[in-house]
C-alpha cells in the first residue's frame, strides 16, 4: 500500500465509540496509546511461529476487532502492534490487518539488519506509513550485542535512523543495555525504545547491580532512548499482586531515571493474558500516574508515543498532533 491509497483508505474516518471515563477528577478524558500489542492468526493455514498450540492461554487469534472490543470501553484509542514473528512476509501480513482497523496507529515490524537484503525489505515495508520501524534484540535467536562488530549492521541502522524510523529492542537483561549505550555512541540519531523493563531480573549481587544501574544511568541522559512501561506484573510464589504498593518502588526507579518525557504505556497484549487480564494491568499503572499529575498522564498515555513512534493518526478519536 503506498502513501497515496493509504490516504485514501483512512480519510474521512471517524469514531463510533465514545472515550470512558478514567476518574481523573477532570471531565476530559485523557486518550490513551498502546504502544506495545502483538497481532497473530492461529487459524491461518501456515499457522504461527508464536505462540504454540501448547499455550493454552494464548493460543487464539489476536487480531484487531479483539482488541478493540477489550481496550476502547477503557479508553484505548490507538494501538502499535509489534511483530510477534521473525517470517518477513508477516510484515505485510500484520500491515494488511492495520489496514482494516483503525485502532491500529503505527506497526513495528521484523527485519534483520546487517543481512543482504534489509534495504531492499524497509524500502518496501516503510513506503506504507504505518511502518514506524523494526524491532531487535533477544528474540528469534538474534543478538544485538554480537552485531555491533558488523559494519553492515550499524550501516543499515543508520539507513533506519535516516529513515525517521525506531528500533525497538526486546527483552531487556544487562548484555541488552551495554549494547544498546553501545549502539546509541554509534549511531546517535536512531531512535531505540527499550520495552518491558519492569520485567528485567534484578540480580542479587552487588557488583551486577551496579553495573547495570550504570547502563540505565547512560541511557537515561540520551534523549533518543526511551522506555516502555510494559510488562509490569510478576507472578510471585503463584500468584500475581494486584497491589500497587508491591509495583511502587520498581516504578519509582524507572520514573526517577528517565522522567516523564521517556517513558510510554504498553500492555503487552495478549502476552499480558498470562498474569492478568488487561483492564487489571492498565487500571495499576493507571492509579500510579494519577498521583502525578494530569501533565504527566496525558505525556504517558499519549504524547511521549508521538516523540518517540510519530504515529498516524487515523480518526476522530486519536489526539491531534503537528508531526
Amino acid at each position: 500500500m503506498n502513501r497515496r491509497d493509504f490516504l485514501a483508505l483512512t480519510t474521512g474516518a471517524s469514531a463510533t465509540v465514545g472515550l470512558s471515563s478514567l476518574g481523573w477528577g477532570d471531565a476530559r478524558p485523557i486518550p490513551i496509546i498502546d504502544t506495545h500489542i502483538h497481532l497473530f492468526d492461529t487459524k491461518r493455514p501456515q499457522g504461527v511461529p508464536w505462540p504454540t498450540p501448547k499455550d493454552e492461554v494464548l493460543y487464539q487469534p489476536a487480531l484487531p476487532d479483539r482488541y478493540r472490543k477489550i481496550a476502547q470501553p477503557l479508553g484505548v484509542v490507538g494501538a502499535i502492534v509489534v511483530e510477534a514473528s521473525p517470517w518477513v512476509e508477516d510484515n505485510q501480513w500484520v500491515l494488511d490487518q492495520a489496514a482494516q482497523d483503525t485502532v491500529i496507529v503505527g506497526v513495528v515490524g521484523n527485519l534483520e539488519p546487517g543481512t543482504p537484503k534489509f534495504r531492499q525489505q524497509l524500502e518496501r515495508f516503510q513506503r506504507n506509513p504505518l511502518f514506524r520501524g523494526i524491532r531487535y534484540g533477544n528474540l528469534w535467536n538474534r543478538d544485538l550485542a554480537g552485531q555491533l562488530a558488523n559494519p553492515s549492521f550499524i550501516a543499515d541502522l543508520r539507513v533506519l535512523a535516516q529513515a525517521g524510523l525506531v528500533l525497538d529492542t526486546a527483552n531487556p537483561n544487562p548484555t541488552l543495555l551495554a549494547a544498546i549505550v553501545q549502539l546509541t555512541d554509534r549511531v546517535p540519531t536512531l531512535r531505540v525504545i527499550i520495552d518491558h523493563l519492569p520485567q528485567m531480573p534484578v540480580s542479587s549481587e552487588t557488583a551486577a547491580r551496579k553495573t547495570t544501574q550504570a547502563y540505565l544511568q547512560t541511557l537515561s541522559q540520551r534523549p533518543q532512548v526511551y522506555v516502555k512501561i510494559s510488562e509490569v506484573l510478576r507472578r510471585v510464589e503463584g500468584t500475581v499482586p494486584r497491589e500497587l504498593s508491591y509495583y511502587r518502588a520498581r516504578l519509582d526507579e524507572l520514573f526517577g531515571l528517565f522522567g516523564e518525557d521517556r517513558l510510554l504505556y504498553g500492555s503487552d497484549w495478549p502476552n499480558s493474558d498470562q498474569w492478568l487480564p488487561f483492564d487489571v494491568g492498565l487500571r495499576l499503572v493507571q492509579e500510579y500516574v494519577m498521583g502525578k499529575g494530569r501533565p504527566v498522564a496525558e505525556k504517558y498515555f499519549w504524547k511521549n508515543s508521538v516523540k518517540a513512534y510519530q504515529w498516524v493518526r487515523r480518526d476522530a478519536t486519536q489526539p491531534a498532533y503537528v508531526r
